[in-house]
């Protein structure tokens, strides 16, 4: 048997060659402090990669203008609620754009990582944009689709993804269950039929938002994508505005996508002035005009370019929490364990 030991260095040789890679490391890695000033983490949700590539370069054009530091801002995206996970589990996230108000308060509450009070902390409370969600189906519209009250009926195949990991998930389930409460004289329980009808419909749920475009538009399943306004023009773009058609209801729901800073991160990793100024950012004209180009609603109208705004037709829409109360208890209601979402999906296995 070949003795190793006789191959190892002597243990002086170790220590200097131990000393000489933790110097190289020092070299090529910078400390935490190097790190955290010249870059931020933005966990975002699905369908807001192509946004956030603009955004993130016009802010990091423009802080380099205003302080001379080289600023680069990564994103992550995936479902909403996936997302706040991963922020709670440990990803060092400055900033927070997630899908759902739900889903910061979730983070707020399960990590204490972001101050309960993060509505107040922005203009509009933490919303720089807002959007609703709209029909995508297949060119010529042939299974007529015009309103919610068709996505429920037999022959409608509907995409749609999970309420328990997307955001737009929870926005398309909400969607219709506001629709049915205010066309059946605001009876609970003939929404929750009308929504566990619906329900019935969806072949398959994914997990985020641009996982159902692509069981939609490239696998071609479902018959009808409810979607964000933004995901759907995106897919004309993508895929041709020859095989899909929009179709916008006329009523809808006022998806609110809030943003908000990592309090406990950006205290540690020392990066708290340019997550502010990050999100300040957000409201100004320049992102507001990016946010327009994007098919998302922006606050400041004036803002944007007139030829985008036009694309963004006038939807009458509606509030769920004018409905179902706090975001608090509209979490709990349908998509916490046991939940409307939970007892609609057991009913219809």
């Amino acid at each position: 048997m070949t003795d190793l030991r006789a191959h190892r260095p002597a243990a002086p040789a170790r220590r200097m060659r131990r000393l000489a890679c933790a110097l190289a490391l020092a070299v090529l890695v910078p400390s935490g402090a190097a790190r955290a000033q010249s870059e931020l983490l933005n966990v975002s949700y699905d369908p807001t990669r192509e946004l956030y590539r603009d955004v993130n370069a016009a802010f990091a054009e423009e802080w380099k203008a205003k302080t001379g530091e080289t600023l680069t801002v990564r994103a992550s995206h995936g479902g909403s609620g996936s997302q706040a996970r991963t922020v709670i589990d440990g990803v060092p996230a400055d900033v927070v754009t997630l899908g759902i108000p739900s889903d910061i308060d979730a983070i707020a509450r399960i990590s204490k990582k972001i101050d309960p009070n993060w509505r107040s902390k922005l203009p509009n409370e933490g919303l720089p944009y807002t959007s609703t969600v709209v029909f995508l189906v297949r060119k010529g519209n042939p299974k007529a689709v015009k309103d919610w009250s068709d996505l429920a009926k037999p022959d409608v195949k509907v995409i749609t993804p999970n309420p328990k990991t997307s955001a737009g998930g929870r926005w398309n389930f909400l969607a219709a269950w506001g629709y049915a409460y205010e066309r059946e004289g605001k009876d609970t329980e003939k929404a929750n039929a009308f929504v566990g009808q619906l329900y019935k419909n969806v072949p398959v749920l994914d997990t985020g938002a641009r996982g159902s475009t692509v069981t939609f538009a490239q696998r071609g399943l479902g018959d009808v994508l409810p979607t964000w306004e933004n995901e759907a023009f995106l897919v004309l773009q993508e895929f041709g505005a020859d095989k899909f058609d929009i179709v916008v209801p006329p009523t809808s729901i006022y998806a609110e996508p809030p943003v908000a800073i990592v309090d406990a991160n950006v205290d540690s990793k020392g990066t708290r002035r340019q997550a502010e100024a990050y999100l300040q950012f957000l409201y100004g004209d320049r992102a507001q005009a990016i946010f327009a180009k994007h098919r998302y609603r922006p606050l400041k109208l004036e803002a944007a370019d007139p030829k985008d705004l036009a694309f963004l037709p006038e939807v009458k829409l509606f509030k769920i929490e004018d409905i179902q109360g706090s975001w608090d208890d509209i979490q709990k209601r349908n998509f916490d364990n046991g939940g409307l979402f939970d007892q609609l999906s057991k009913a219809g296995r």
